[in-house]
């Protein structure tokens, strides 16, 4: 008995120093392994990338803390004992977000060799910024652009900036194309105030071609909010007379707004409302009011007949033909169709059957009308509740947007793919989203072809390559 008592602890003995031994092989090889897969490069740059990847997809999140790959050590997110220098995990993700962001800055001014020609034209735009010259106030803009919008001809651009001690400005930039390959802007000092915010602008046709802005202003207080129409020539430094604004009509929470060119329904505007769509005449001042089940927040008329089509916060589009009167109940709706979030924006073709639709769940699609259904879909744009357009030209086959990170991107029109992705000037702040305008002619037929951009106090132009055989460009931030 004794014998085997003592063989039993003999054995027990063998087998921990053999345990030992195994893990010791283990952990070495282990070691070796993780030396081999992952740090194979003898580039210390790439040494560190792949350590730093390594630690990032092992390490487990602690609550509270946070592990810092550079110092190799956890530290607390939440303010200690001493209340100095609290972190959140907020301000950690604006850190990465920020770094990212500089990242493609840099990237974005290092030229590269392009291999696809159909991105060259995309890949080739030069950033530069713009002085804005004006006839009289010779100091700089101080006040932050909010909205930019081109006319047709892309000669004139409205804007909507916001002033420090409440509401905003408007005025409108007069472009003109240089010699050199560059633009000249001039403001018009007859600049319009007012308390109110700006919902939605596009440019009218009353007289002539973009002779007015329609702007839907949103109520606040006691003042009631309204859909104006503003001749362009109260912005003007040649203009001696100050004519007064043609109309005003008082509406309450106008979302979008949309002029008509076809001759059927000359001189008539629509507003989007909440559970409302209302057109009107401009001159005669006749009204046909829809009633909808929800907010109307994107709108546009097609061309070739009267036909206006919208989108709304339940996601739903449909078009109303004018021509269609008197029906009860939602019978003058056709064309019915629907994508997952709050539409924020369409916007047709030239081929009027088919329309471009953004919604706030960051989808871009492209609808067929006449199918209700979509053909295409434009992926990577970024928005959760923002009230973002998207723009069209299809003279260049380009889909451009802003996201709600602050990013301008660049679709193919055709195929969906992303051609570019511009970063933004400045860093992103939900505040400092920026505005574009893209044309094939800034400044009007003999202007250049590119891409302004609003952002801050600041104007930026992108002249666009229109030499497709050129493919000395810069690398598309992805």
């Amino acid at each position: 008995y004794t014998m085997r008592k003592w063989n039993s602890r003999e054995e027990r003995r063998s087998r921990r120093r053999q345990g030992a031994h195994r893990n010791d092989w283990y952990r070495d090889n282990r070691q070796s392994a993780f030396e081999n897969k992952t740090l194979g490069s003898d580039n210390p740059v790439s040494l560190y990338s792949r350590i730093a990847t390594f630690f990032r997809h092992s390490l487990i999140e602690l609550p509270g803390f946070y592990f810092d790959v550079e110092k190799n050590r956890y530290f607390r997110l939440l303010p200690g004992h001493n209340n100095c220098n609290p972190l959140t995990k907020e301000q950690l993700q604006e850190k990465e977000r920020e770094k990212h962001r500089a990242r493609l800055l840099s990237e974005d001014d290092q030229p590269f060799k392009v291999q696809l020609v159909h991105e060259v034209k995309a890949s080739g735009m030069m950033r530069q910024r713009l002085e804005v010259k004006s006839t009289e106030n010779h100091s700089p803009n101080q006040d932050n652009f909010r909205v930019i919008v081109g006319d047709s001809a892309s000669e004139r651009v409205f804007t909507v900036n916001d002033v420090s001690h409440g509401g905003c400005k408007y005025g409108i930039m007069n472009f003109k194309g240089c010699s050199r390959g560059s633009l000249a802007v001039e403001m018009c000092d007859n600049l319009y105030f007012t308390n109110r915010k700006v919902n939605s602008i596009c440019w009218a046709s009353v007289n002539h071609p973009d002779s007015h802005v329609l702007l839907c202003l949103v109520g606040m207080a006691d003042t009631p909010g309204c859909v104006s129409l503003l001749p362009a020539s109260l912005f003007s430094n040649s203009n001696p007379e100050q004519p007064g604004m043609l109309c005003s009509f008082k509406i309450s929470a106008a979302w979008s707004c949309a002029w008509c060119l076809n001759p059927q329904a000359d001189k008539s505007f629509s507003t989007g409302l909440s559970r409302r769509i209302i057109v009107q005449d401009a001159e005669a001042r006749r009204t046909q009011t829809y009633s909808v089940t929800s907010d109307v927040l994107a709108q546009q008329f097609a061309v070739r007949a009267p036909v206006l089509f919208n989108g709304c916060r339940s996601g739903e589009m449909f078009s109303i033909d004018l021509r269609v009167r008197g029906r009860r109940g939602g019978g003058w709706k056709s064309s019915r169709f629907h994508q997952e979030s709050a539409i924020t924006s369409v916007r047709l073709l030239q081929d009027e059957n088919y329309l471009l639709a953004a919604d706030m769940l960051g989808q871009i699609k492209l609808w067929d009308v006449r199918a209700t259904k979509p053909v295409r879909e434009y992926k990577g744009h970024h928005n959760e509740h923002a009230y973002l357009p998207i723009h069209v030209n299809e003279a260049e086959g380009l889909l451009l947007a802003v996201g709600q990170d602050c990013y301008t991107r660049l679709w193919s029109l055709q195929d969906g793919q992303l051609l570019r992705t511009i970063p933004s000037p400045h860093p992103a702040a939900k505040d400092l989203i920026p505005s574009v305008v893209f044309s094939s002619q800034l400044g009007g037929r003999r202007g250049l072809p590119g891409l302004l951009m609003a952002v801050k106090h600041d104007l930026y132009y992108f002249s666009y390559n229109t030499d497709p055989q050129d493919t000395t460009t810069r690398q598309p931030a992805r």
